[in-house]
């Protein structure tokens, strides 16, 4: 599915400006001033109006969902893309969804100088998350051992409505039905308006003052200046840690993937040797291995669903821990699109791709927690083939293709 094109205005020189959903990095067409978006929680957007000109608006809010929903069901993991929007409020006057009209109409950000009675959300986003599952489980074999939504974009996006006699769609401008529900009144909805500031920060190291680098969608900014890293914390920009494995192959391409240090109860997964004897790997165990550290390792950029299984559980299963530098690559940086938040919630997923005996370890996922203790930015580097991108060392592959459609997600 496209993403959202949200119209928005140069926070340096007030020129306009059309965003992608994703971007973060945003450099303006004519001031070439660079500025992170940075947000409180979740983006709200609103729908255009084409409501004449006196109608009063109000606006219904509806949660979206974007992301991949993975579900240990049966024996085996199943996976799939979800883009679905559901209404905020209980409200049987007003549709359920907002439909494709996210995708096809520009949104803009709800501001504080956005006028319009805005009805509060009284349904919260894990309700509407439950019914997004119930809706995509029909077709699971049963039981359900344990469910994650991952590299999930969650937005809230308020539709347009007002009154003439009926309930008029502020965007068609015509009655959302025949009948006025029976003792409806717009005042017995609980309204407020959005507490939401957009903030755009100036994209500049903080450690050295340096032009920081990016792509568009970067989670991570990096200064080429003093080598370090920035990720978005609460209001302004914070040091990451960052390390890369050393190569010397040619023409590389560095995939950027999270090393999370977790423990776990009611299962022995502490050391390399815990994961050959869990995964039933035809290795045998050395002794040194009992005193390895266990790392899960979660890719940092956003692929489709099956392929971040894939390289999640390869990475994972073969712990790269050899020849770690503690410093950036000099080029070839893969941007980082996937927060480590997401990373963490894949653990018990990743967990349950490669535990055996699956029939033995999967009914007790609900019993089991993962708890993540701390993590590193590790950019693992990949030969750039003709189709692939390639580390022959972990005997891991993803199609460039893969990657170029990986965008939208």
């Amino acid at each position: 599915m496209p993403g959202y094109k949200i119209e928005h205005q140069c926070p340096q020189c007030g020129a306009p400006a059309i965003l992608e959903e994703t971007d973060r990095l945003f450099k303006c067409e004519y001031c070439r001033v660079q500025s992170y978006l940075l947000r409180k929680n979740y983006f709200r957007y609103i729908l255009p109006s084409k409501a004449p000109a006196g109608k009063e608006l109000f606006y219904v809010p509806y949660w979206r969902f974007k992301g991949m929903l993975f579900s240990s069901a049966g024996n085996t993991i199943h996976h799939r893309f979800i883009d679905a929007s559901h209404q905020a409020i209980d409200s049987s006057s007003f549709p359920i969804s907002v439909g494709l009209r996210s995708q096809t109409l520009k949104l803009k950000f709800v501001l504080p100088k956005t006028k319009g009675l805005f009805l509060r959300p009284t349904q919260p986003f894990e309700k509407a998350m439950q019914i997004f599952k119930n809706r995509f489980n029909t077709g699971l074999p049963r039981p359900i051992y344990h469910q994650a939504h991952i590299g999930e974009t969650l937005s809230m996006i308020y539709s347009p409505f007002y009154m003439d006699g009926k309930i008029m769609d502020g965007i068609l401008n015509r009655p959302i039905v025949h009948r006025m529900p029976k003792g409806f009144d717009i005042a017995d909805l609980s309204s407020k308006h959005p507490d939401d500031h957009i903030r755009f920060i100036a994209a500049i190291c903080p450690g050295c003052g340096w032009n920081l680098d990016g792509q568009r969608d970067s989670l991570v900014l990096t200064c080429s200046n003093c080598q370090s890293a920035w990720r978005p914390g609460t209001g302004e920009l914070r040091r990451l840690k960052i390390s890369h494995i050393a190569t010397k192959a040619k023409n590389v391409v560095y995939l950027p993937f999270w090393r999370i240090k977790a423990e776990a109860t009611d299962i022995d997964l502490t050391t390399y040797a815990d994961l050959i004897r869990l995964a039933n790997l035809p290795r045998v165990v050395k002794k040194s291995w009992e005193t390895t550290e266990f790392h899960f390792w979660s890719l940092g950029f956003k692929v489709r669903h099956k392929d971040f299984l894939r390289l999640s559980r390869g990475m994972t299963l073969s712990q790269p821990c050899d020849d770690i530098i503690r410093e950036m690559p000099a080029a070839g940086l893969y941007p980082v699109t996937l927060p480590v938040t997401e990373a963490a919630e894949s653990m018990k997923i990743i967990l349950a791709s490669f535990a055996k005996p699956a029939k033995k370890i999967l009914p007790r996922l609900n019993n089991i927690t993962i708890q993540p203790k701390n993590f590193l930015l590790v950019y693992i580097p990949f030969a750039e083939k003709h189709h692939d991108l390639v580390n022959t060392e972990l005997n891991m592959s993803i199609n460039k293709n893969v990657l170029s459609f990986a965008g939208n997600l």
